[in-house]
């Protein structure tokens, strides 16, 4: 298989993305590094330009898997967390962590040399600027990590999952050809205040990517009352609630609820559903109202609409950090790598202003 047909043409998001981090790269560690699909990424990586790849795994299995497919290994770091020079000053500190919230740990250096939470140990500490994995483990792995290993977001209730669509070839597929979809993958039935957080915290996401006020869709069977079910209640008070802390920190976005896909999404059928005259933007967030049907709508839009994923962006952490299917694509690891990298820049960003102040 060629190059070209492995990484095809940048799209509409990536180009951007690219460019930025060709002047900016940052270290993205793969906590899942004995695989072929992440050695090509992270050779392509270099290649690009575009960011500094970190591989977990036995160093001679990633090795030999290089030289057996002809794959470059110049400027790739790969790690063994049992072996790594760094496991002695993870493992103290999380012993003070341990200590401070009144638990012990029998073994925690056991702990730290398991893959997934090294590297959230590496990006927590700055040793890396943001992590990748799941290609090869289940989901549950990868979010136990990150979720013990990183300092979540006080503003956040729990931690999300957000997937970015982009699919330019389909009709009503946001204002760009690209989508915000939320949550596809953590929290199966959230609850009001869940679901308004959901809806903030991807807004900010949205606005961060695409640079402009983004318009989130509070998603459901109804629209303004038009069904009095318990689930579109709950979203209509969803919405209520994502508008005020929207107010309350002075946050650029338009958040509309409860309403039907088709209103989030066509203009003509919002000129039909809805009393007013005003013309409306496609929505660029989607917010499902359960996990059941964000995940049907993402596989279907990937599987059948030809959409082009990337994530699952794991939300709610103070460092970037995604979890990918095992069955991603090298075109899905390299787009991901590239938005982490980007809200890792954003993190450096609000660093340093909050060092000033």
């Amino acid at each position: 298989m060629s190059s070209d047909s492995i990484f095809p043409d940048p799209n509409i998001l990536t180009a951007r993305l690219y460019q930025t981090l060709k002047t900016h790269p940052k270290r993205i560690v793969f906590a899942d590094g004995e695989d072929l699909r992440v050695l090509r990424v992270a050779a392509r990586m270099v290649a690009m330009e575009t960011g500094v790849p970190i591989l977990l795994g036995n160093r001679d299995r990633i090795r030999q898997m290089a030289r057996d497919e002809n794959i470059p290994m110049t400027f790739v770091s790969v790690i063994e967390p049992a072996k790594s020079s760094e496991i002695d000053l993870f493992c103290s500190r999380l012993q003070k962590v341990a200590r401070y919230q009144g638990r012990a740990i029998d073994n925690p250096r056991e702990l730290i040399a398991r893959p997934h939470n090294f590297a959230a140990m590496m990006v927590q500490y700055g040793h890396a600027d943001g992590l990748i994995a799941g290609n090869n483990s289940l989901p549950a792995s990868v979010f136990r990590a990150v979720i013990t290993m990183i300092k979540p977001l006080k503003e956040v209730p729990q931690v999300f999952g957000a997937m970015i669509m982009v699919a330019p070839h389909l009709q009503n597929f946001g204002r760009d050809g690209i989508l915000f979809m939320t949550d596809c993958g953590v929290i199966p039935e959230p609850d009001v205040k869940q679901l308004a957080s959901i809806a903030v915290e991807t807004g900010k996401l949205a606005r961060h990517f695409l640079g402009r006020t983004p318009t989130v869709a509070m998603l459901s069977h109804s629209t303004h009352g038009s069904a009095s079910t318990n689930s579109a209640k709950m979203m209509s008070a969803a919405t209520a609630l994502a508008r005020k802390y929207a107010a309350d920190a002075h946050l650029e976005m338009r958040i509309d609820g409860e309403i039907q896909a088709d209103v989030a999404l066509v203009p003509s059928a919002a000129g039909v559903k809805l009393a007013s005259d005003k013309a409306r933007e496609p929505a660029d967030v989607l917010v499902y109202p359960n996990l059941d049907a964000g995940h049907i709508a993402l596989k279907l839009l990937q599987h059948v609409g030809g959409a082009q994923n990337y994530g699952q962006l794991i939300m709610g952490l103070t460092r970037p950090a995604a979890q990918v299917p095992r069955t991603v694509t090298e075109e899905t690891l390299l787009g991901t790598a590239a938005i982490v990298g980007s809200e890792a820049i954003k993190f450096h960003d609000l660093y340093l202003e909050e060092r000033k102040k």
